[in-house]
């Protein structure tokens, strides 16, 4: 008989399938934490350093102590341990969350304390892939994301992206593109967003109110070392109208291309080269 997925909760392997969340977790009653989505290829979690330097500066964000027993280098041993425990050696996903500990309403009780669990499972694809069918998306209107200091970071209080996910369902697409509210396009429901015109590409800036995905900088940082232009800049519906290609980005799924985009139809060249760059690169890092 296989062995039973595990996950780690608070430095404690545990069944998968096991009730380990407490009723008085602040993660369920209040969304109070952070998450980070953590791909692995070769057995091996990719960007990990941008992924705990993220979550370090998202737990700054919204005032999370650690605590004196809790750091990040043991942190780093248990969620390897948990990727091979699992038997985890190609590739696989890690899905990471960070919740203040401790009772209390809106205002914790305690000052600082930390409650983590991380989840680790296989995935068919070893190295990013590209899809073969191009995603359709569309805009989703009828929440827009408020642009503060926390629009960067994965909050796990993530209504809008269910929202938003529930619309492209409902309108049989595969995807939503998310506004701000000034009415600029910033992300789609789980990924950022590029587009590309006469080879050059196009991505909102952060100060527009998107997240600062791990695979937009990776992808950003591979495409300026091929000598491939990058420019922020904040993107409206007819930029979207005008474009060559248009892809989604994410850390799980790398990039993503969209075939159409209501009437507006796209090509996916620059997206094949950039996959294929990113997985060079994972494989054959620079020294």
């Amino acid at each position: 008989m296989a062995e039973v997925r595990k996950v780690n909760y608070n430095g404690k392997l545990m069944p998968a399938d096991s009730g380990i969340i407490p009723v008085v977790s602040r993660a369920f009653s209040y969304g109070d934490g952070l998450f980070e989505s953590i791909r692995v290829l070769n057995g091996s979690p990719c960007f990990l350093d941008n992924h705990l330097n993220r979550l370090k500066q998202g737990l700054d964000a919204i005032k999370i102590k650690v605590g004196q027993d809790f750091s990040f280098e043991d942190f780093e041993k248990e969620l390897i341990e948990l990727i091979a425990h699992n038997g985890i050696t190609e590739g696989g996903r890690v899905r990471i969350t960070f919740s203040r500990s401790g009772e209390g309403f809106y205002s914790p009780v305690d000052d600082e304390g930390l409650d983590y669990l991380i989840q680790a499972e296989p995935l068919d694809q070893n190295l990013f892939a590209l899809n073969d069918r191009g995603h359709v998306v569309d805009i989703y209107t009828d929440l827009r994301k408020q642009v503060n200091r926390l629009s960067c970071f994965k909050t796990i209080s993530s209504q809008i992206f269910i929202m938003a996910s529930l619309f492209a369902k409902e309108k049989s697409i595969d995807n939503a593109l998310i506004t701000n509210d000034k009415d600029v396009i910033i992300e789609a429901a789980n990924s950022n967003i590029f587009i590309v015109s006469n080879g050059v590409l196009y991505t909102p800036p952060l100060e527009d109110g998107c997240l600062g995905g791990i695979m937009r900088m990776e992808v950003i940082n591979a495409a300026l070392r091929h000598d491939i232009k990058v420019y922020e800049t904040s993107l409206r519906p007819q930029n979207l109208l005008v474009a060559d290609e248009l892809f989604l980005t994410n850390a799980i799924q790398g990039i993503q291309w969209v075939s159409s985009y209501r009437q507006k139809r796209y090509y996916n060249s620059l997206s094949q080269k950039l996959t294929r760059l990113l997985n060079e690169d994972i494989l054959s890092p620079s020294e």
